[in-house]
């Protein structure tokens, strides 16, 4: 693991990037959620027994880039998406925020703890924690998400029911 870069004025930055984009989720604001991201991001969720796999050669729960993430937010914004209409709810607590060096100069790695509880009616509420492992990268002064790896901490996902809605 790299070290830890402790600049409060960086670290703040970061977890203001986290706790908009939790806000714009748990609001379904998934096209403003979109402009947080690289316009090449990938999101992924990769599968519990092997969280730092690489979804090249690994079957992940989600591996989209750019192309079919966009195509998840038209789905899910769509009244006949039956897995998310009525939409869930959801809530959103990030914490534990640190941020190193990434591989290149212009990229950090930021990871943060998270709880997400899911609210669907007719059904129990379902909460998911883990771990955010992103990258970021400054564009045009502005930190963005790269790389979205949501790291679950479930043993398996049966009992949480699909994972339909953006983690």
């Amino acid at each position: 693991m790299r070290e830890i870069i402790t600049d409060p004025a960086l670290r703040s930055e970061v977890e203001l990037l986290f706790y908009r984009e939790a806000e714009l989720l748990d609001a379904w604001e998934l096209d403003e959620w979109r402009t947080l991201l690289t316009d090449d991001a990938s999101y992924l969720v990769p599968p519990t027994d092997k969280p730092m796999a690489d979804h090249h050669n690994t079957l992940f729960i989600v591996a989209d880039d750019h192309v079919r993430l966009h195509e998840r937010i038209v789905r899910l914004k769509d009244p006949a998406c039956h897995a998310e209409f009525p939409r869930s709810r959801t809530r959103r607590i990030v914490s534990n925020v640190r941020v190193s060096k990434g591989e290149s100069d212009n990229e950090l790695v930021a990871r943060a703890n998270f709880v997400i509880y899911r609210n669907r009616r007719g059904a129990d509420i379902r909460v998911f924690t883990g771990e955010y492992i992103n990258r970021l990268q400054r564009t045009d002064g502005v930190l963005k998400i790269s790389e979205r790896r949501a790291v679950l901490d479930a043993e398996e996902l049966g009992a949480m029911g699909a994972v339909s809605f953006i983690l």
